[in-house]
């Protein structure tokens, strides 16, 4: 469906315009008709799918720009999704002249205040700053006509419903209330009941919560294979714009560190960094200043970066629905993406629950060999010299040129230039990453076998007493493991021949 079928006034038309879209997504297409009429509305869609503007447009078409009275509120459970929201507002609604604030913690609160008294129409913010704000009187909530719960699954994960709720009950009664959420647990729903009036519930099915143009792979390997397997496919398969996800802080640091050791230009987030530390990365990722952004799922909660090609699951998310919001970050606006997740032996059972959720299989990748890799680096090599050589005028080292030719030959010449450009096998810097406590034993339907179930087992298999012997024997195993390397991998990619298992995928740009 058009834009200009959804009955938006011109203003909100030419902004909409101005940022390229034409077509509506499923959850706008569904969700702004309802909201337009003034209706509440649950909607149940992932990141990516365009549910900022979903609510946007609606609550900015409500706005009377002449009164500078507080009209809309959105509470978002991240900075970086208030930030973004903010700006999207912003531009959405900059040719009615909508003024939008965003409030958040780890921000100058006094900087704040005085945004605050300029009287914006929106306001976008975290739970803990807004009730901040409003404790302080320097926020005040009777005028507001439209409350936004934007990501409230993820707002209810962290602990905020009783913030949410202080917050709601500072808004008048009269009021219209848009809630979004990727999943639709039974608090979400008693959300809705508490708080709004008869609202409509706009799912997208999950056959479209992962977009079709997204290729899905799995690495089977061993956890401490799985740092030299991923550089390795970074070298063959040279993604332009990657997302590298890890379950822990502490993991995402030592990926990023180590990624920078072996050349790579990357950086990591997480929920530990200070505001501008995180919001400095993610500019340079967004300008090309890096190729690699490492992230937890909270810090990636909400990003909105275009052009991301691949998405690298190292570690495999323990809830499904978070493996949907992660690959969400690729495949977007109609362009292909590729999702790479790596599982260990222990794992296989997330795969398969994930793979029920999202109703599509992930296809198994065989990890490129050493000299595959290296054969990925000379082929980045060569593109970076046709660059070089189109980008620079060389006539005038044209005759020292001959001269060199008189004592070497081309293919030397060219040898040495291709040396010079190609890094060094990334794997020959050593890099520690730091072995995670594995997912507790997930067994999938498909797996089980004579269907008993495992809840039981699965809550012994958590205790201490086994998780202290599992690391003892973790740890005894894991100086073998690492001596016998090379015979492992060179074992993996045989049983992986008998299993079928597709080579790895080269993907190269279009010219």
């Amino acid at each position: 469906m058009k834009f200009n079928e959804l009955g938006l006034e011109s203003a909100l038309l030419k902004a909409v315009k101005r940022s390229g879209f034409e077509e509506a997504t499923p959850i706008q297409a569904e969700t702004i008709p309802l909201a337009l009429e003034g209706k509440d509305v649950i909607g149940q869609a992932q990141t990516g799918t365009g549910k900022t503007a979903a609510f946007g447009l609606p609550m900015l078409q409500k706005i009377d720009a002449t009164e500078p009275v507080l009209q809309g509120l959105v509470i978002a459970p991240t900075r970086e999704l208030a930030i973004q929201t903010q700006e999207e507002l912003y531009r959405l609604g900059k040719d009615k002249r909508v003024r939008v604030q965003a409030v958040y913690g780890g921000a100058d609160i006094g900087r704040q205040i005085r945004s605050l008294k300029d009287r914006p129409h929106i306001v976008v913010g975290t739970p803990g700053r807004l009730l901040d704000h409003i404790n302080r009187h320097t926020l005040k909530l009777g005028t507001v006509q439209t409350l936004v719960l934007d990501e409230a699954d993820e707002m209810l994960n962290m602990g905020f419903l009783e913030d949410i709720e202080r917050i709601i009950e500072k808004v008048p009664t009269e009021r219209q209330t848009l809630l979004f959420s990727a999943t639709m647990p039974k608090s979400i729903k008693q959300i809705g009941v508490k708080f709004m009036k008869d609202p409509h519930h706009v799912a997208i099915k999950a056959k479209e919560m992962t977009a079709n143009l997204i290729d899905q792979y799995y690495v089977r390997c061993k956890e401490y294979e799985k740092f030299d397997t991923m550089t390795r496919l970074f070298d063959v398969q040279a993604p332009e714009l990657t997302i590298v996800f890890g379950r822990t802080k502490r993991r995402v640091d030592e990926l990023a560190r180590g990624l920078e050791m072996r050349g790579y230009r990357a950086a990591g987030i997480h929920g530990d960094l200070t505001q501008q530390r995180r919001l400095r990365v993610l500019k340079a990722f967004k300008n090309g200043e890096l190729d690699i952004l490492v992230a937890t799922d909270v810090a990636a909660r909400g990003l909105d970066i275009s052009g991301v090609t691949h998405v690298y699951n190292f570690d495999i998310p323990q809830d499904p629905e978070s493996y949907v919001h992660r690959i969400g970050r690729t495949g977007r606006a109609g362009k292909e993406g590729m999702s790479i997740t790596f599982v260990t032996p222990n794992e296989m059972g997330y795969l398969h629950v994930i793979e029920n959720l999202t109703k599509k299989q992930m296809s198994p990748l065989r990890p490129p060999t050493p000299t595959e890799a290296f054969q990925g680096q000379l082929d980045a090599a060569v593109e970076e010299i046709a660059q070089l050589v189109d980008e620079n005028h060389l006539e005038r080292y044209q005759k020292t040129a001959d001269r060199l030719l008189e004592t070497y030959t081309p293919a030397e010449l060219a040898a040495l230039l291709l040396k010079t450009v190609t890094k060094d096998d990334a794997t020959e810097v050593p890099v520690k990453i730091t072995p995670e406590r594995p997912l507790p034993n997930r067994h999938s339907k498909d797996n089980r076998k004579g269907g008993g179930k495992r809840r039981g087992s699965n809550r012994r298999r958590d205790n201490n007493s086994n998780y202290s012997r599992d690391r003892k024997n973790k740890r005894d195993n894991y100086s073998k493991d690492r001596k016998n390397n090379k015979n492992n991998s060179n074992s993996s990619n045989k049983s992986g021949n008998k299993n079928n298992k597709r080579d790895f995928v080269i993907r190269t740009k279009k010219k």
